[in-house]
């Protein structure tokens, strides 16, 4: 599932077609996705204008002058592409529909932005402005990574006294947003911790210090574009390349990174996800 850099590549890719522009015409092609979509989902955002695209979490927020505000979640597969942007900065013509193109916004700048998800485990939902942080998938979500509400003294007291491993808790949505697989093996790596340590066991200077690395993880994997593992694309359809920046994730028997680290790269499972760590540099 995209993570929160995938999610931000995406919104940052949107925008030179999106904010500000207003939808003339939006094409809901089925009924559904994982969940249904909203009543009159087509009418109430054909003629919104877009006033901005936010991110929270792994969801895509775009603010409509209608005064609702337009939920997108990628999902497993689901991929969002632009085409005839007349900015110059994607494909031009409008490639052939697809089977799997569920929605389509045409904007009034003649670009076309297409929601392709061939799992339909994506997600699309309307909400009155200013209301997302009591969306049933909102509401309980913990600070953004990035946002100044994400300090060493908040990441401290959520994981203290806690008794599952560290990784297991920077997962838990309820204590930090956006973090997934991913990154948090590669974030745990340059922390030197041990995925399967409890969280309980390790002291505060170390938890604090997981602050700082994960903002710089997620940032490098934002300026890179994202990971492109299996069925992620960026806005414009080009896959990303922070993969080839993996120092763990995915290097199961290769030679750990660290200079004079002689060991190779491990893999063990925890609740049913792969976590890839150096028995060496990580305790």
């Amino acid at each position: 599932m995209p993570e929160l850099p995938e999610v931000e590549t995406v919104r940052r890719g949107l925008e030179p077609s999106m904010a500000g522009v207003r939808i003339t015409q939006a094409d809901v092609n089925r009924p559904d996705l994982r969940w249904p979509f909203p009543e009159r989902m087509a009418e109430r955002l054909m003629g919104a204008r877009v006033e901005r695209l936010r991110r929270r979490s792994k969801y895509i927020l775009a603010d409509l002058d209608t005064s609702e505000t337009l939920l997108i979640h990628l999902g497993m597969s689901g991929r969002m592409t632009v085409s005839g942007d007349p900015l110059g900065q994607f494909v031009h013509d409008h490639p052939a529909k697809e089977k799997h193109d569920h929605v389509v916004f045409h904007m009034e700048n003649g670009a076309r932005v297409t929601f392709n998800d061939p799992r339909r485990f994506g997600a699309m939902d309307l909400m009155a402005t200013g209301t997302e942080e009591t969306h049933p998938l909102l509401a309980k979500l913990g600070p953004e990574p990035l946002g100044n509400a994400f300090s060493e003294e908040h990441l401290i007291a959520a994981l203290k006294g806690k008794n599952t491993p560290i990784k297991s808790a920077l997962l838990d949505q309820h204590i930090v947003a956006g973090l997934g697989n991913i990154y948090v093996c590669e974030v745990l790596f340059r922390a030197g911790i041990h995925p399967g340590r409890k969280a309980s066991k390790i002291s505060e200077a170390r938890i604090a210090s997981l602050v700082p690395i994960i903002r710089e993880v997620l940032l490098e994997a934002i300026e890179a574009g994202g990971s492109s593992l299996k069925d992620f694309r960026q806005a414009d359809g080009e896959l990303g390349y922070f993969q080839h920046n993996f120092r763990v994730y995915g290097r199961e028997g290769e030679p750990c990174v660290t200079p004079e680290c002689a060991a190779r790269i491990k893999r063990i499972t925890q609740s049913g996800r792969s976590s890839f760590f150096c028995p060496t540099c990580q305790r």
